[in-house]
């Protein structure tokens, strides 16, 4: 098995505090900025912030469908996803960007190993790209410019 990463960056304009803020929010933000890609939200545990326990459905495709159980920890730059039912990581670390911010969401996993493998570490990559690139873009629209 090899380790598959996909990796995305947006600027937001706001300050780095306010988007760790809105990231770290499960209950009103995060609901509000998931793309259609995913389905069957829902916070199991707290709900803003470090401790926070929350599952989905992520389609990757039209036939791949990840059940996640999030935990949540978040640090004085990021906010980190560990998915239970898995190895999948996501990371969305937030930098100081001008008058607003970086931010840049990045998961990785360990990936299934032969040709399935190959094909995964091509294409999964740019499909969970796209879908952190709706989820920002919707996180960057929440803060007028």
């Amino acid at each position: 098995m090899a380790q598959v990463t996909a990796t995305v960056d947006a600027t937001v304009p706001a300050p780095p505090a306010e988007v760790l803020a809105a990231l770290s929010d499960y209950v009103d933000v995060r609901p509000a900025i998931l793309p259609a890609s995913y389905s069957s939200y829902q916070v199991l545990e707290n709900g803003v912030g470090d401790g926070t326990v929350a599952t989905w459905r992520l389609q990757a495709t039209k036939k791949r469908v990840r059940h996640v159980i999030a935990d949540v920890a978040v640090t004085p730059d990021a906010v980190v996803e560990t998915d239970r039912n898995s190895t999948m990581v996501t990371t969305f670390a937030v930098t100081s960007d001008g008058a607003g911010s970086k931010v840049t969401a990045t998961t990785t996993w360990q990936g299934a190993g032969g040709i399935g493998g190959f094909f995964e570490k091509t294409f999964a990559p740019l499909g969970l790209g796209r879908i952190h690139g709706e989820l920002l873009a919707n996180l960057a629209a929440r803060f007028p410019a």
